[in-house]
Order: structure tokens, then C-alpha cells, then sequence
């Protein structure tokens, strides 16, 4: 109801507000432009440049600010080009200008900033100086982002100019006609003040003052109420009026707003002493409530009492009998623990007489365990040069060697519940253990096996010294094979705070080889390729190449992909930034398994060219630093579409390279490495004469133990991989060029032998042919004259060919001609679609128009309805609260009423029971038979309360009288018990046989009233729990008795 009324209390005020406001917004609207324009002779017009009547002869100068000097032929405009400014920065646009009139070209431009505009050398006298704005830059607003103060000649023409809040973005704005007077000095000042933002201009015009046009000119008329005649009424005179209008109409909206504030005030004064009547009626119903529910709970903890005294009493009989067996347990128990003691004390005695021979153990004991440290120390050296050794034999054999990495359990396996199923107790022997579902435990050996503890430095360690090989001229091959989201890009790239084996080779590349500066010279490139969807694409390449890479062979036999950028890098920096940029043009996808998984195989190419400053031996080989993609199954990680495509090329491509695995674990004749482009790439690594390092990586979780189990026999196979002993890559290129240097010189020599026997051939057949020449010159000079004579013939062909030229040329002018005119027809046509646009736009406007006003009756017509609604909900809500009122407030009269009458019949009860009691120590059998008389009231006292726990009917009139009713019978049970003769005595021995009768009570149907009846009882209850339990079995024995 609060809600209700303050929200009625708001529409109604602003309903108010804004019946007012309408009728003043057309108003405020039409004095906007007023309100900025200081100059009573000029005014503002939201419209653009149009072209002038008199083709131009009153304008002296238009300059279009930010552009370059324009000529319009067809209004006879010259745009002079922005030259007579001081400061400001220039702005453009080509965005289309609204109704930008003829010349919308010119608001496309603007000066911006703190600058001022000087005009010098005029002629004295009067002008007209017309400015042109527009919006161009903050088009999205808000209102209040550039407001600024015009001057010309000092003089203030325009004052907090918002262009945005008077027209919009992109729209023009003119100010016209604000005469200005230059004296002898011909200078014309234009200063632009800024309030808020920057100010801006795009158009200033100077022209002489002359008649305006018909469409520049504005008369305003006021109609005569008498004659209605129009009434010619100046521009200021109109500014007067409507500022005064203006004010009445503010305060007419304060007045009312302010007796909408007061009725509000009432109204929530009003609704406040509601509220707190009724939360004074709350807290009355509270406290009986709270009167009730103790009496219950006083009932309810007698009973639990009584109930926990019997659970005591039988619960100590069972532990009595309980204790009593313990007891006799312990007593044995002790009885052997003596007999214990004597065999003990016994053997102490003879342990006393053997202490010396003991001494003597534990020194040899003692002497064992150094003999073992040492032997242990011995054998962790002989475990390392045995590691040594066997990593030297591998090498040899030319094993590829298997590194086994895993990672630690992420959140979400941790919040799942997931368990791990790797064992690492013999990590540091090359041992891994895998716990299999049922219960089985399967171990894989390698040469490194990495837990969740270790860090990149130590993974990175062991793989240093194959490194460092590729230095010495040694081809590498490191690769990193494992399940989607088991941790290879971090392996192999890692972060910029936690570098990975890429960043960490190249680092330790160039320190070795500032280490070896003095003895070799080395030059580092780095390519970096990706495989994916069975492509290669480089990763380096600079902009979207569609030249598709393909891998060749040289001549020496290794493997190459031509075309792809090799950066050269000289320090560690640069290394950082290729990496970052391969990396960040690697294809990234997510799927179920893992949200950025790698959708490709990237492969980092480092080429080293060493050359030995000591023997001049030159050396040329590579690294290859892969990331391979994840495995993974196409149900688990439920991908489709272009997701599924790249997911079936991954699983096809480790697939090729695991056929190549076992063709090479076999020995086979025929390996498949064309199989895939990875293999193919790889071939070099894979087929011997390079070192190779595998990375495989593990996931410890449950979710993943199929994935880990193939993951490691695929290992497994690869460990077991002989690629024979690795050769040193010489660099043959410089000896191939040696030797052609070689061959060359040799076949030199040759030629020139027999070019000195052919020279003295020739000197003897030159005297011959000396003779000869004579003739052979006559017979020239007449070929040189028939060559002459086609000289001539050809020029004449270029003239004629010329002259065919210019035809052509002549036709190409007309045909251009016709272009022009075609280009006029289409302008021409144009301006009329504009004019028939102008039209319907100017209809449509017309009918929104008549549609707001439309819509403006039917609002005011459904306020008027929901206002009387609002008035009739109000009235009826009032008379709802009065009769709630009245009604509780005869509820609580009645129940007070009751309550006092109830506490009269407690007192009188209480009374009566207090004669009683002194009546029974007087005589003993009628001190019984007034006992049983006065146990029936208390009993059916508790069942009443009873009653009242299980029935919670509302209370009303009629049960307040039916309890009253039977309040009033039974205490005039009380009384007739208690008035009982002697004669009881008699009744009770003449009929034995006869049971007893037990009062019966009737439950009532109310709970409030009887909780507040039975409130004094039951607190003399709680006082006296002792007591009642003591009358229960009293009362027990006495039916009993009487059963009897």
C-alpha cells in the first residue's frame, strides 16, 4: 500500500509538470536560436548555403575554411582557400551533409581549436558578415561537448553556442546578417572564445549590405483579436514578449509543483500514522502470541522431563549391569597382568646380566650403517656415471631419447572429484607407475621422468646438452607429443615470467656462442612453420600470402620448404618478439577437453652456420623445436563443423607419425614419411643422422587414463627407436665451390692452349683473307645504300601512322564531349529527385504532425480516466482500512474482556482449592474423596492445554462464548466436588464393583483463549516438576485400587 500511494503520488505530479510542459517546450524551441544571437540584427537558419539571386556581386569574400580556393561556375561563387587564419588545426569528413543546401562541400571541412580570423585591406564602410557552422566531429553528443563565444570587432555576436543541441551532427547552421562597420585601418576581426570544448567554424562570408532575399526574409505578425488583422511587430519587441511569457509560464509550473509537493507531504504524513496503528495492533498480537507458545512450551518440557527420568532410570539399570561385568572382567584382567609382571621382572633381570654383549652389537651395528652410507654414496656415483654411459651408448646407437612430463591437477578436476593414478615413487630412476582400473599397477621406464613438483629450469637441464650440440654441427630434433591440455605449448613456449624450452634454447645458444667467440663465428635464423589441416603456413609471413608452401629436396639430400622467412636475430629481445608473433598466429581452438587447445603443429626452425676461425671448417645444421597438437578422441571433445575437420587432420597426422615409429622400430625397408607433411618435415630428425629429444606429457587425472596409457606406449616404441650414429653436418658448399674454382682454372688453361695454336692458325689465314676483304668492303658499302633506301621507306610509314593517331585523338575528344553532356543531363536529374524528396518529406511531416496530435488528445483522455480511477481506488482503500479498523478494535476489546472474566474464575478456583485443602487434614476420608474431586479439574486442565497445541482455529464471538460457557459448567463441577458430604465415604464401600468414573472433558476449538487460560497453571507447573511427578503415581496407585 506504501508503494502504491507514492507511486500514484509521483504519476499525479508529473502528469502536472507535464501538461504544463508541453505547452511551453514549442515555445522554449522557437526562442533557442534567440537566446544564443546577441546581435538583433542577425539571426540563425538550420539550413545550408543556397546560391545567390544576383549571381554573386554583393560578396566580397567567402573563405572555406580547411580546404584549398574553389571556383563555382554555375552560382558565380568563388571559395578563397583558408589563408587568413592565426592558430586552429584542420578537420575533415566525408560523411554526407543534411540538408547542406547548394554548396554542402563547404561544411565537409572545418577549422578547429584556439584560433581568430583577420580580414585586411578593406574599404571602409559597412558589410554583412554570415558564418557558417557545423558539427562534424563529436556527431554522437552528448549536448554541452563544445559551447563557444563568437566576437567580430570585439563585439559579441553569439554567446554559448552548442551547434550539436541547436541542429544535430552533420547539419548546418548560418549565421546571417550581423552587419559590421570597418574603419580607415580596412581590418575585419573574427575571435572565437572557447566555454566548453574547442570552437569551430567551416564557412565565413563577407558581403555588402543590400536588399536580402525573399527567402532570407522573416516578418513577425501578431493576428488583432478585433479586426484580425495582422500587426507587423519588430525582432526585439518579439524577444520582450516571448521572454515574458516565458517567465509567466515558470511560475505558473512552480506554484503548481510546489502544491503538488505539499499534497504529497499530507498524504505521506497520513499514510505514516497508518503504519504505526498498525504495527502497535502487530506487537499487541505478537504478545499474545509469545503468552500462548510459553504456556506450551512449559507443558512440552514437563513431559519431555518426565520421559528423560525414565530413559535415566532404565538406562542405569542397563549400564549397572554393564559395569558390573566390566568389573569383573578387569579383575581377571589384573589377575594376569600380575602374573605377567613376575615372568617380566624375571627376564629384566636376566636382560641386566646380557647389557655388555649388547654394547658390543650396537657398536657393530653402528659400524654397519657407516659401511652402508658409504656403500650408498658409492652407488648413487656409479648410478650417475651409469646414467652417463648409457646415455653415450644410446647416443651411439643413436636411441631417441623420451622425457616424461606431468602435470599438476587443475580446478576443475579438483572440484569434480578426480583422483590421480600416477605414481612417482621411483621418479628419479627413469620409473613410472600407472594405476589401472582394476587395481593393477602398469610401469613404463624412461630416460627423465618429470613430477608436477619440478620447474621449467629442470626439464630444461637435461635437455641443454643436446642443445648445445647443434653448435658443434649436429642436427636436433626436440618434439613435444602428449593429450589435448596435458601442458606441451607450455613445455616448449611457456610465459613471459616462465619461459619454456624455446626461449631458454636460444638464450643458451647465444651465450655459448659469445662463450666461443673468439674461435667460431656463428649466424642464427629463425623460421617458424605451422602444419595445419595438412598445409603448411608461415607463421612470419607478413600479410594474408596465398602462395602455398610444399616441401623439397636438396641435392645433399636434406629436406627444405622454399619460400619461407628466416629472421635473422642477434639478441635475446629479438628472439622474444618472433616467437610472440609465431605464437600469436598459431591456430587456437576450444573444445570440451581444453578452452584454448592448438589446432595445429607448430614448429620453430633454428638454422646455425658456424665456421671454425682456427682451420676454416664450415658448418650448417638445424634444430627443430616442435609442439606438436594434441591427441584427442573425436566423442570426447564433441567438436563439429571446421572444429571436426581439423580434429580428424591432427589424429591423421600423429597417426602417420606413429606408423612411422613402428616401420622404424621394426627396421622395415620402406618407411612411410610422405604419409603426412609433419613426417615428411621431420624426415631429417627421424631418419637418422640428427639427435632426437621427445617430450611426452601426461594428464594425472582418472577422467584421462586411457589417453595417458596410450600417450606412454607410444613412448614406449619411440624409446626403443635406433636412427644409428649421428653424423656432423660439414658444410659442402664452400669445398664444392673450391673445387669448380679448381675445375674452371684447369679448363681455362686448356682453352688457352688451344687458343694460342688457333691464334697462329688465324695469323696465317688472316694474310689470306686479307685479299679477300677488299671485296668483301665493295660488296658492304652496297648493302648499306639498300638499307638506306628502307630507312626512307619506313619513316613515311610512321608519318602516315602519326596522322592516323591524331583522327584518333579527334574522335576521343568528341566522344568526351558527349560525356560532359551526359554528365549534365545526370546532375540536372538529380536536383529534381532532391526537389520531389523535399516534397514528400515536407508531407510526410505533415502527417506525423497530425499523428502527435492525435496521439496527444488520446493521452490526455486516458490521464483523465486513470485519474478518476485512481480517486475512486483511493476512496474505496480508505474505507477498507476504517472497517479493518473498527473491527479489530472490537476483537480487542472482547478479548481483553474475556481474558479478565478468566482470570476472576482462576482466582476463585484457587480460592476454592485452598478450603479444600484445609477440609482434608481435618477428616481423612473425606480428604480423599475431595482429593479425587480435585484431581479431575487438573487433568482436564492439561488436556484443554493439549488441545490448544494440535487446534489453531481463528477466534471469533461465538467460541469466546462457548468457552466462557464451559468455564462457567465447570466450576460449578468444582464447587459440587467440593461440597461433597460425608456421605461419599458410604457410596464408595456399597459399591465396590462398580468402576470409577473418570470426569470426560471436552476439547474447545479455540487456541489463543484457552493458552491464555491455562498460563498461571502452567507456570506453577514449571516451579514444581518434582511435585507433579510424585501426584502421577499417586494417581496410578489410586486406579489401580479402584480397578480392584
Amino acid at each position: 500500500m506504501d508503494q502504491i500511494q507514492s507511486n500514484n503520488f509521483q504519476q499525479q505530479s508529473q502528469a502536472l509538470t507535464t501538461e504544463h510542459k508541453d505547452s511551453v517546450m514549442e515555445d522554449a524551441q522557437e526562442s533557442l536560436f534567440d537566446s544564443v544571437v546577441c546581435d538583433p540584427s542577425s539571426r540563425l537558419l538550420p539550413t545550408g548555403l543556397t546560391r545567390p539571386e544576383n549571381s554573386g556581386e554583393d560578396y566580397v569574400m567567402f573563405v572555406n575554411a580547411g580546404e584549398e580556393a574553389t571556383n563555382e561556375a554555375d552560382g558565380g561563387l568563388t571559395f578563397l582557400g583558408d589563408t587568413f587564419f592565426d592558430g586552429g588545426n584542420v578537420m575533415r569528413t566525408n560523411e554526407q551533409i543534411v540538408e547542406g543546401g547548394d554548396y554542402p562541400f563547404i561544411y565537409q571541412s572545418a577549422r578547429l581549436g584556439n584560433f581568430c580570423y583577420r580580414f585586411d585591406s578593406l574599404p571602409p564602410g559597412d558589410y554583412v558578415v554570415d558564418l557558417h557552422f557545423v558539427e562534424i566531429i563529436n556527431i554522437n553528443g552528448p549536448k554541452g561537448m563544445r559551447t563557444f563565444n563568437v566576437y567580430i570587432q570585439e563585439e559579441k555576436v553569439l554567446s554559448e553556442l552548442d551547434i550539436f543541441a541547436a541542429v544535430g551532427a552533420n547539419k548546418p547552421l548560418q549565421l546571417v546578417d550581423s552587419t559590421v562597420s570597418v574603419k580607415d585601418d580596412g581590418i575585419i576581426l573574427i575571435r572565437f572564445e572557447s566555454i566548453n570544448g574547442s570552437p569551430v567554424i567551416s564557412g565565413i562570408c563577407i558581403r555588402k549590405p543590400g536588399k536580402p532575399s525573399a527567402s532570407q526574409v522573416t516578418n513577425d505578425y501578431v493576428k488583432c483579436n478585433y479586426c484580425a488583422a495582422q500587426i507587423e511587430i519588430p525582432v526585439s519587441q518579439m524577444k520582450v514578449l516571448q521572454t515574458k511569457s516565458t517567465a509567466k509560464y515558470q511560475n505558473k509550473i512552480k506554484e503548481l509543483t510546489m502544491q503538488c509537493e505539499l499534497k504529497a507531504k499530507e498524504c505521506y504524513e497520513a499514510w505514516m500514522s497508518l503504519t504505526e496503528t498498525n504495527e502497535q495492533l502487530e506487537a499487541v498480537q505478537m504478545e499474545l502470541d509469545n503468552v500462548t507458545f510459553k504456556s506450551l512450551t512449559t507443558d512440552q518440557t514437563v513431559e519431555k522431563q518426565a520421559q528423560e527420568l525414565r530413559s535415566i532410570s532404565s538406562r542405569y539399570e542397563v549400564d549397572k549391569k554393564k559395569w558390573t561385568e566390566a568389573i569383573s572382567n578387569l579383575q581377571e584382567k589384573v589377575k594376569l597382568m600380575k602374573s605377567d609382571y613376575c615372568q617380566l621382572s624375571h627376564e629384566a633381570h636376566e636382560c641386566v646380566d646380557s647389557i655388555p654383549e649388547l654394547n658390543k652389537m650396537v657398536f657393530a651395528v653402528q659400524e654397519l650403517v657407516k659401511q652402508c652410507e658409504d656403500l650408498k654414496v658409492k652407488y648413487n656415483e656409479e648410478m650417475i656415471k651409469r646414467k652417463k654411459l648409457f646415455n653415450e651408448v644410446q647416443e651411439a646407437k643413436g636411441n631417441i631419447r623420451v622425457f616424461c612430463r606431468c602435470r599438476p591437477l587443475n580446478k576443475t578436476e579438483i572440484s569434480a572429484g578426480c583422483t590421480t593414478v600416477v605414481d612417482f615413487d621411483a621418479a628419479k630412476d627413469g620409473c613410472l607407475g600407472i594405476l589401472a582400473t582394476n587395481s593393477s599397477k602398469k610401469s613404463f621406464r624412461f630416460d627423465r621422468v618429470y613430477t608436477p613438483k619440478d620447474d621449467q629450469v629442470d626439464v630444461f637441464a637435461d635437455a641443454s646438452s643436446m642443445v648445445i650440440s647443434v653448435l658443434d654441427g649436429y642436427n636436433v630434433c626436440i618434439f613435444a607429443y602428449g593429450q589435448t591440455g596435458t601442458g606441451k605449448t607450455f613445455t616448449m613456449e611457456g610465459t613471459e615470467l616462465n619461459r619454456g624450452v624455446n626461449y631458454r634454447t636460444l638464450e643458451l645458444l647465444f651465450d655459448v656462442s659469445k662463450q666461443r667467440s673468439d674461435t667460431f663465428s656463428y649466424d642464427i635464423s629463425v623460421s617458424v612453420l605451422e602444419v595445419y589441416n595438412e598445409q603448411i603456413r608461415d607463421l612470419l609471413a607478413t600479410g594474408s600470402t596465398s602462395k602455398r608452401l610444399e616441401i623439397k629436396q636438396a641435392s645433399e639430400g636434406s629436406h627444405h620448404v622454399p619460400g619461407v622467412v628466416e629472421a635473422k636475430v642477434e639478441s635475446i629481445t629479438e628472439v622474444w618478439d618472433v616467437l610472440q608473433t609465431g605464437s600469436n598466429a598459431r591456430a587456437v581452438g576450444s573444445n570440451n577437453v581444453n578452452e584454448h587447445s592448438s589446432r595445429s603443429h607448430c614448429m620453430l626452425c633454428i638454422m646455425v652456420k658456424a665456421k671454425n676461425l682456427l682451420n676454416g671448417e664450415c658448418t650448417k645444421s638445424k634444430l627443430w623445436l616442435v609442439d606438436l597438437a594434441g591427441s584427442e578422441r573425436l566423442a570426447k571433445t564433441d567438436v563439429q563443423g571446421e572444429r571436426l575437420k581439423e580434429a580428424q587432420n591432427i589424429n591423421r597426422s600423429l597417426s602417420a607419425l606413429g606408423d612411422v615409429i613402428s616401420a622404424l622400430a621394426a627396421k622395415s625397408s620402406h618407411i612411410p614419411y610422405r604419409n603426412s607433411k609433419l613426417t615428411h618435415l621431420l624426415q631429417d630428425s627421424l631418419g637418422g643422422d640428427a639427435k632426437t629429444l621427445m617430450f611426452v606429457q601426461i594428464s594425472p587425472s582418472d577422467q584421462d587414463l586411457g589417453e595417458t596409457l596410450s600417450s606412454l606406449n607410444f613412448a614406449t616404441r619411440v624409446r626403443g627407436v635406433e636412427l644409428g650414429p649421428v653424423k656432423k653436418q660439414v658444410d659442402t658448399s664452400e669445398l664444392q665451390k673450391t673445387k669448380a674454382m679448381l675445375e674452371k682454372a684447369r679448363s681455362e688453361c686448356r682453352v688457352k692452349d688451344e687458343s694460342i695454336r688457333k691464334l697462329e692458325d688465324s695469323l696465317q689465314s688472316m694474310e689470306s683473307k686479307a685479299k679477300g676483304k677488299d671485296s668483301i668492303h665493295r660488296n658492304l658499302h652496297e648493302k648499306i645504300k639498300e638499307l638506306e633506301g628502307q630507312i626512307e621507306l619506313k619513316t613515311s610509314m610512321q608519318n602516315q601512322s602519326e596522322k592516323q593517331i591524331s583522327q584518333l585523338s579527334e574522335k576521343l575528344k568528341g566522344k568526351e564531349e558527349t560525356c560532359t553532356t551526359l554528365q549534365h543531363k545526370v546532375k540536372e536529374l538529380e536536383k529534381k529527385m532532391k526537389e520531389q524528396l523535399q516534397s514528400e518529406t515536407a508531407s510526410f511531416q505533415q502527417q506525423i504532425k497530425e499523428l502527435e496530435r492525435k496521439l496527444k488528445e488520446q493521452k490526455e483522455s486516458s490521464e483523465s480516466l486513470l485519474r478518476q480511477q485512481i480517486k475512486e481506488l483511493e476512496t474505496k482503500l480508505k474505507e477498507q482500512e476504517q472497517s479493518s479498523e473498527s473491527s479489530l478494535r472490537q476483537r480487542m476489546n472482547e478479548l481483553e474482556n474475556g481474558y479478565k472474566e478468566r482470570e476472576l474464575q482462576w482466582q476463585q478456583q484457587q480460592q476454592q482449592t485452598h478450603c479444600f485443602v484445609e477440609a482434608g487434614k481435618a477428616t481423612p476420608d473425606v480428604g480423599k474423596s475431595r482429593m479425587d474431586g480435585g484431581e479431575y479439574p487438573s487433568e482436564s486442565e492439561a488436556r484443554i492445554l493439549k488441545s490448544s497445541n494440535s487446534v489453531n482455529p481463528p477466534t471469533s464471538q461465538a467460541s469466546t462464548n462457548q468457552i466462557r460457557s464451559k468455564r462457567e459448567f465447570r466450576g460449578n463441577e468444582a464447587e459440587n466436588n467440593y461440597g461433597i458430604p460425608t456421605s461419599l465415604h458410604d457410596r464408595r464401600v456399597t459399591r465396590k464393583s462398580d468402576p470409577p468414573r473418570i470426569a470426560r472433558v471436552v476439547r474447545p476449538t479455540t487456541k489463543p483463549v484457552i493458552a491464555a487460560q491455562a498460563a498461571p497453571v502452567s507456570h506453577k507447573r514449571a516451579s514444581t516438576s518434582r511435585d507433579q511427578v510424585q501426584g502421577i503415581k499417586e494417581r496410578e496407585t489410586k486406579k489401580k485400587i479402584w480397578s480392584r
